[in-house]
C-alpha cells in the first residue's frame, strides 16, 4: 500500500466497481452520503453509470463514471489512475462487480462459463491486486460473495436485479423465507455494512468474513 495517508482536509476517496447498479450503487449512494468522493467503475452500461453518478453530485456530492473491463488488468490500473487525477487518491475500494448465470450443467454453455469464471475469479483477483498496490494508508477493501454457497439452493438473497432475474415467484419466496426477519436483503442492507466497515469505527474488523445475510447460519 501506499505510504500517503490521506490528508485532514481531503476527502477520502472510495473506488466501487459495479457501481451503477445493485449493492454496488447502494454503496456508492452511502459512501458519498458519508463524505467520500466516489468513483464509479462500470464495463458496459454508460448510460446507468453516469446516472448514477448524477445521483450523487445532485445531491452536493462528488462522484465521476469510469469504464473499465475488471478482468483487465491495464483498464483496472487506469480506473485507479482515473481516481487519483480525479479526486487525489484511494483510500476504499468496494468490488461489487459480478456476473451469475444460473442454467442446470447440462444446459450451461461454456462460452458462459468462461465469461464467468473472467468476472468473479480473474477479475476478483485484479480489483484486489491493484488495491493492495494502490491504496493509501489506513485504506480498506471490502468484497462480496454470498453466505448461501454452502446451501442448496441458487444464490442470493439480497434483491437486486441480478437475482431476481429469470425468477419466477415461489423460487424467490424460497430464499426469503430463510433469513429471521423473513424477506430478501436488500442493497441498502449491504451498503449499511460497508459503510461501517470502511468508516474508523470498523478499523478494528481486518481479514474478516462478515455474513451480512440476515441470520442465516
Amino acid at each position: 500500500m501506499s505510504a500517503e495517508p490521506t490528508s485532514p482536509s481531503a476527502p477520502r476517496v472510495a473506488v466501487v466497481t459495479g457501481g451503477w447498479r445493485g449493492i454496488g450503487r447502494a454503496t456508492a449512494a452511502r459512501l458519498a452520503a458519508d463524505g467520500f468522493a466516489v468513483v464509479i467503475g462500470y464495463a458496459g452500461n454508460r448510460d446507468l453509470a453516469e446516472a448514477a453518478a448524477r445521483g450523487i453530485t445532485a445531491v452536493g456530492g462528488r462522484a465521476v463514471a469510469v469504464r473499465a473491463d475488471i478482468a483487465d488488468e491495464g483498464q483496472v490500473a487506469e480506473l485507479f489512475r482515473a481516481a487519483a487525477t480525479e479526486f487525489g487518491g484511494v483510500d476504499v475500494v468496494v468490488h461489487a462487480a459480478g456476473r451469475m448465470r444460473l442454467a442446470p450443467i447440462a444446459e450451461l454453455d461454456l462460452a458462459e462459463l468462461d465469461t464467468m469464471h473472467r468476472t468473479d475469479i480473474r477479475g476478483t483477483f485484479v480489483v484486489a491486486r491493484e488495491a493492495a498496490r494502490t491504496l493509501r494508508r489506513g485504506g480498506a477493501f471490502v468484497g462480496f460473495s454470498s453466505s448461501v454457497e454452502s446451501l442448496a439452493f441458487a444464490p442470493g438473497p439480497t434483491a437486486t436485479d441480478l437475482f431476481l432475474d429469470g425468477k419466477d415467484e415461489e423460487t424467490v419466496a424460497r430464499p426469503a423465507a430463510q433469513p429471521p426477519l423473513e424477506r430478501l436483503g436488500t442493497p441498502a442492507d449491504l451498503a449499511d455494512v460497508v459503510a461501517f466497515l470502511v468508516s474508523p469505527a470498523g478499523h478494528w474488523v481486518n481479514g474478516q468474513v462478515v455474513r451480512a445475510n440476515g441470520g442465516i447460519v
